[in-house]
């Protein structure tokens, strides 16, 4: 065998086959698209009647809500898989005000907390914001500053902290969320990979495959420019290559869950959000 054929042969023989059939991944719906009029039992209990099979909650102060909602999800059968800090926009990791950042870990506390109450593994934090008062390094170093404070308490509660890449300027391309994430050195920090993010400027397969084990959660949504507008659309409408999303998470075998993240709508709206997020895991 001539050795450019056998280098070629190797370089195959390397490279993983593509992702055949449905995803081992299981899929979760947002809190916030359920019917906010309906009881909290039936809202979870809609969720599992259109095919999903596990939920991602926002951050909840109040205990006795909280503790309404492991209820409520407990009785309808709907695991809560991961929980969205609420404070991270309003109150920055990455401020140079001591009072803000405060209220900012206080918040991932109760997010970390309210994980260990229902189950979940993972807290979904945005880690910081870089804006005209907030340079790039220090948005890096203040924001890994808090979060090894709270590394601790994450390893206690067996709860992944998942630091997401959000249109905050900040880690903005895969190699850099990469180093971001490795820089902790911690099974207790991963990333959370949301697909349509990425699309104004990047590839979300690129970055699956580049983040590979990294990832720990995933939100699936959608992206297209229209008429030079930015917008998020419906499953499937945009600008995203499903198919190569599929071979992609194939690829570095993620198993995980995975949380659709739309705007909120009524049973026949979320069935057909169900069935478009199965026609993706199918690689449809």
């Amino acid at each position: 065998m001539q050795r450019r054929t056998f280098l070629s042969a190797a370089a195959l023989a390397a490279t993983p086959a593509p992702a055949s059939g449905r995803l081992p991944i299981r899929k979760a719906v947002l809190y916030g698209m359920l019917p906010k009029a309906m009881p909290l039992a039936d809202r979870f209990k809609l969720a599992v009647d259109v095919g999903f099979q596990e939920m991602e909650c926002p951050q909840i102060d109040d205990a006795n809500e909280a503790e309404a909602i492991r209820k409520a999800a407990e009785s309808a059968r709907l695991r809560i898989h991961s929980v969205m800090c609420q404070s991270h926009w309003t109150y920055p990791l990455s401020s140079d005000d001591s009072s803000v950042v405060a209220k900012c870990v206080k918040g991932m506390e109760t997010s970390l907390r309210n994980a260990h109450l229902w189950g979940a593994d993972t807290v979904l934090l945005v880690p910081a914001v870089v804006n005209a008062k907030t340079r790039y390094q220090d948005a890096w170093t203040r924001s890994h500053a808090q979060i090894e404070k709270l590394i601790p308490l994450a390893a206690e509660l067996k709860v992944i902290i998942a630091v997401e890449e959000v249109w905050n300027k900040f880690l903005q391309s895969p190699l850099e969320f990469s180093s971001y994430v490795d820089s902790f050195h911690s099974p207790f920090v991963r990333a959370y990979f949301d697909v349509g993010n990425v699309v104004i400027n990047g590839y979300p397969q690129d970055w699956i495959r580049t983040l590979g084990t990294r990832i720990a959660k995933l939100h699936i949504k959608d992206f297209k420019f229209a008429n030079r507008q930015a917008q998020f659309v419906d499953l499937r409408e945009g600008e995203i290559d499903w198919k190569d999303v599929h071979a992609a998470l194939g690829e570095i075998g993620y198993k995980g869950s995975a949380t659709v993240e739309l705007r909120g709508g009524d049973e026949a709206y979320l069935r057909e959000v169900s069935r478009r997020f199965d026609l993706i895991l199918e690689g449809a």
